[in-house]
């Protein structure tokens, strides 16, 4: 069992009584797979990620007009794909561990079909499966620090995420990051494309607004 009494809390960014973002360096405690497992299960009423630091990433759930917008995309993103039909879907409780140790709940991802049909079945049943999704999205929300979150694009990225989107309808704008490209800044976007990795997927930035 893990006494977070004995953890190091290196920061708390925000607590306003309705939204929560909490930092605790837990890499002296040596947290395995199953302990960390155990601890999302006891505390579901948080959303829970794990740097490749060793760091625990709490957060509370979203506002209602935060959860309104990562609907409205990830309707427009399921739309698609049922269309589109190569690849799923997969909401923020889903959980993904990476190759540098991190595990991680992007605010909606999609992979191809063919990928995640090669894992075992006991590893599509893990709790954070070992596979990196095609494509990830992070919305921003009124709790979230750009420095975090850019970090965190670029994290997924070098892991070997083809296409990942950083939507900030605070100050509108949006992030496109590619392998191996300089990450693109568009200002007050409107209609983004997801080519080539979401072929013909179009998304209206202003629906996020």
């Amino acid at each position: 069992m893990i006494n977070l009494n004995d953890c190091m809390m290196r920061s708390l960014l925000m607590d306003t009584g309705a939204e929560v973002y909490l930092v605790l360096n837990v890499s002296g405690v040596g947290l395995t797979d199953d302990q960390f497992f155990r601890l999302c299960r006891d505390n579901e009423d948080f959303h829970i990620e794990k740097s490749a630091e060793g760091e625990l990433i709490i957060m509370s759930p979203n506002r209602p007009k935060t959860g309104r917008k990562h609907a409205r995309f990830l309707y427009r993103l399921s739309a698609w794909a049922d269309k589109d039909g190569t690849g799923d879907v997969y909401d923020a409780t889903s959980e993904f561990s990476l190759p540098n140790g991190s595990k991680r709940a992007p605010d909606g991802s999609w992979i191809l079909k063919s990928r995640w049909n090669s894992l075992p079945e006991e590893q599509q049943d893990s709790f954070a499966a070992p596979i990196i999704p095609d494509f990830v999205v992070e919305i921003r929300s009124p709790n979230d620090r750009m420095k975090r979150l850019k970090a965190k694009m670029t994290e997924y990225v070098a892991n070997g995420v083809r296409l990942a989107w950083l939507l900030d309808p605070i100050d509108k704008r949006a992030y496109i990051y590619r392998p191996g490209e300089a990450m693109h800044e568009i200002k007050e976007p409107n209609i983004l494309s997801g080519d080539p990795v979401l072929p013909e997927f179009r998304f209206d930035f202003r629906e996020i607004l």
